[in-house]
């Protein structure tokens, strides 16, 4: 069976490597406290997905979609930023949208947060903070939570695209806490999650023990997969019925 290949650079980015070779960036922040040197070198840059306009997540984003053959797909008011910024291949759509290129069906979902940029000495309204849902030619699909908050709609986001796995921020402070998270993956109903958004600043102090604790509590099994910054894991499209 084809499977896609997760790794995991710290903080909220990530890499996905689908089954037939194309290459998704997940907010590219590189340079972030936990990613390990030379990360990107090498790996396939075809689609990068930025969650919400904080430098955190835009991250290195401009420097790696200089190249035509890198689509950056991002919420409207970003995309008119990044084209402005001289990117070729910048797509904008909106959160309940869904759109497909390079054999990837990408929608984009609501997340419960801000967004903003900070240039010129000024903040900048960056449009609504999204996550995503990415489904792969061969039927995988994987939820990036964004930075959010919990709420009730992820029951929702489990119905229509049963996730095969969720990232899910965990730190707190900033974002949703291992309690609230435990929750989202009751109402996601999904058995794999990869925690993110932790560690990577003193005040997110979430971990992943914390979050199997909370999932425990709940009494759900779902498979807390920590991995470490520069680590992967690869993933199967489970069957559906």
């Amino acid at each position: 069976m084809a499977t896609a290949k997760i790794t995991y650079f710290g903080h909220s980015a990530f890499h996905i490597l689908t089954a037939n070779g194309i290459g998704i960036w997940i907010d590219p922040w590189l340079e972030n406290p936990l990613a390990p040197e030379g990360i990107h070198s090498g790996l396939a840059c075809d689609i990068i997905l930025v969650t919400h306009g904080h430098g955190d997540h835009l991250g290195n984003c401009i420097a790696m979609a200089r190249n035509p053959g890198t689509e950056v797909v991002v919420i409207h008011e970003l995309q008119q930023y990044l084209l402005g910024k001289g990117l070729p291949n910048v797509t904008g759509m909106n959160i309940g949208g869904t759109y497909t290129t390079k054999t990837v069906t990408i929608t984009m979902t609501q997340a419960i947060h801000s967004s903003s940029f900070f240039e010129a000495g000024e903040h900048h309204y960056a449009g609504c903070p999204a996550g995503f849902v990415i489904r792969t030619e061969d039927g995988l699909s994987i939820y990036h939570a964004g930075d959010t908050a919990l709420f009730g709609d992820m029951a929702l986001i489990s119905e229509l695209y049963r996730p095969d796995l969720a990232m899910l921020p965990i730190g707190g402070h900033y974002v949703m806490g291992p309690k609230e998270a435990a929750h989202a993956v009751r109402f996601l109903n999904v058995k794999k999650v990869i925690p993110m958004h932790y560690a990577s600043f003193p005040v997110l102090k979430g971990t992943p023990d914390n979050l199997k604790e909370e999932l425990k509590r709940l009494g759900l099994e779902s498979d807390v997969i920590a991995l470490s910054p520069g680590g992967y894991m690869e993933l199967q499209a489970t069957p559906q019925n």
